[in-house]
C-alpha cells in the first residue's frame, strides 16, 4: 500500500437489499458485519430461508431482480429498533420491522414487478447478518476503482451501486485486489481481507432512480477480464471505526 488511504464514507444496509444509510463512526465486534447491516432480509415466494441460520443471496428480494429497489434510502433508530425507508415513488415508510411486516410488504408491493416472485417477509438471522458471504463480512469499495471503472464508461458512476461499507481514497485504482490475504489496520479495529466481490445485476441499477442504465458487468468484463469489483473482510480485531481513519497494513 504505497499511498495513504483513508476512509471518505461508511454505509450500512439495515434490511438486505431495502435501502443504505450513511454514518460518521462505527464500533466492530470480533467476527461480526457492522452492527445494523444486513440485520433483516426479505423472503419471497421461493424462499427456503426460515432465518434461523444464514441463507444465500437467492432466497431473498434483492437489487439483482427487482431494480428499484437500489432507490431506497434507509435511517435506523437504534434506541426503538424502528426504521424509515424512503424512495422516489412511494412515500416514506416508518415501522418497526420485527412487529409490522405487513406495512412493509404493503409499502414495498408496487414496486414489485409482476414477473418476479413477490416478497413474503421480513427474516432475522439470530447470530449475524445476511451477507452475501458465507462468513460475516464487511466490503470495502476504492473510489479510484470506481473512478477508473466510470472513465471506461464514458460517464459519472455513483459508488452507492456497490453497497459497500467502507468506502475509501487514497489508494491506486484497483489496488484493493493486492490486500487479499493480508490485515488492515483501521482506527482501533483491524480486519482481515479474505476474498474479491463478484458483482451481480444490482449494480447495473442507478441508486437514484432504481432504473437499469449503466452496464457494469460488461464494462467490468471489457476492462478487467472478470466481474469483481471490492474485496470482503472479516473483523478479527474489534474496534471503532470512523470518517478519516487511515488504512494500513498491520
Amino acid at each position: 500500500m504505497s499511498s495513504t488511504a483513508r476512509i471518505r464514507a461508511l454505509w450500512r444496509h439495515p434490511i438486505k437489499g431495502h435501502g443504505r444509510e450513511t454514518l460518521e463512526s462505527v464500533t466492530l465486534a470480533e467476527g461480526q458485519t457492522m452492527p445494523w447491516d444486513r440485520r433483516w432480509a426479505v423472503t419471497h415466494e421461493a424462499t427456503r430461508a426460515d432465518g434461523s441460520e444464514w441463507a444465500p443471496c437467492a432466497n431473498f428480494t434483492r437489487g439483482a431482480k427487482v431494480p428499484a429497489l437500489m432507490a431506497i434510502t434507509s435511517h435506523t433508530d437504534e434506541t426503538t429498533g424502528t426504521v424509515t425507508l424512503s424512495h422516489p415513488d412511494r412515500p416514506d415508510l416508518h415501522f418497526d420491522p420485527e412487529t409490522q411486516e405487513q406495512a412493509f410488504l404493503d409499502w414495498m408491493r408496487p414496486l414489485m414487478p409482476e414477473t418476479r416472485a413477490q416478497s413474503t417477509g421480513i427474516v432475522r438471522a439470530p447470530d449475524r447478518g445476511m451477507t452475501d458471504s458465507e462468513f460475516p463480512s464487511l466490503s470495502l469499495i476504492n473510489l479510484a476503482s470506481n473512478a477508473d471503472l466510470a472513465m471506461f464508461l464514458g460517464t459519472d458512476l455513483s459508488p452507492q451501486r456497490w453497497r459497500g461499507n467502507i468506502i475509501f481514497d487514497g489508494a491506486l485504482p484497483w489496488a484493493e485486489d493486492g490486500w487479499i490475504g493480508h490485515t488492515l489496520s483501521i482506527g482501533t479495529a483491524q480486519l482481515l481481507v479474505r476474498e474479491p466481490i463478484i458483482r451481480c445485476r444490482a449494480t447495473t441499477a442507478n441508486p437514484d432512480t432504481g432504473a437499469r442504465d449503466l452496464d457494469t458487468l460488461g464494462a467490468l468484463d471489457r476492462l478487467r477480464g472478470k466481474q469483481e469489483f471490492g474485496i470482503y473482510a472479516e473483523v478479527t480485531r474489534a474496534g471503532t471505526i470512523a470518517i478519516g481513519d487511515t488504512i494500513e497494513p498491520v
